[in-house]
């Protein structure tokens, strides 16, 4: 990992070619509550949009979670340019991988809002985006979503809120649902 200096913030740049901003390069306490595993959150999306679209995630860190996307047919519009909505998917899908993550077993995430600002057109090469946290608490995540292009060139911000749910597809979220029922 390089340590640079942008605007007077420390930045972290990863491996994957994302960075984060923020003053403790030496975090070792992981914010995520389960196992992170790449191969697995890869194969997961294999035929969902996601995967359509080439989106490939690639490290996870103590406190960040980095995918790319390419930028080519599936994800450019008719000028030839990366597509708003490619950039959109991607960071929601950062978003709610991390939140996921970043919640109790038992527990899902559901977005709430999302918003972006599109700040670079990119017309071929790959996307990274870097998931870091704003906000974690019980009932709802804020993640922050930087998408850089390949000179490391900040494409996108983005920025999703979750709401984090009862997964009723876990004994959990299972036991709570029948308490509501009655």
């Amino acid at each position: 990992m390089l340590v640079a200096w942008c605007t007077g913030l420390r930045v972290r740049i990863h491996e994957c070619g994302g960075c984060h901003i923020g003053d403790n390069p030496r975090m070792t306490t992981s914010i995520f509550k389960r196992p992170v595993d790449i191969d697995k959150i890869n194969s997961i999306h294999a035929q969902s949009v996601v995967s359509r679209l080439g989106i490939e995630f690639l490290e996870v860190g103590a406190d960040f979670l980095c995918a790319r996307m390419p930028v080519d047919a599936r994800t450019t519009q008719p000028m030839g340019i990366l597509h708003g909505g490619s950039s959109i998917l991607l960071a929601e899908t950062l978003g709610s991988v991390a939140a996921i993550f970043a919640s109790e077993p038992g527990f899902a995430a559901v977005g709430l809002e999302i918003n972006a600002n599109h700040l670079r057109a990119v017309t071929s090469g790959w996307v990274t985006g870097t998931c870091t946290p704003v906000h974690i608490g019980r009932t709802t995540q804020v993640w922050a979503i930087e998408i850089r292009d390949e000179a490391q060139k900040m494409v996108c911000i983005a920025r999703i809120t979750v709401a984090i749910v009862a997964d009723l597809r876990s004994e959990a979220g299972k036991t709570l649902s029948s308490l509501s029922e009655g």
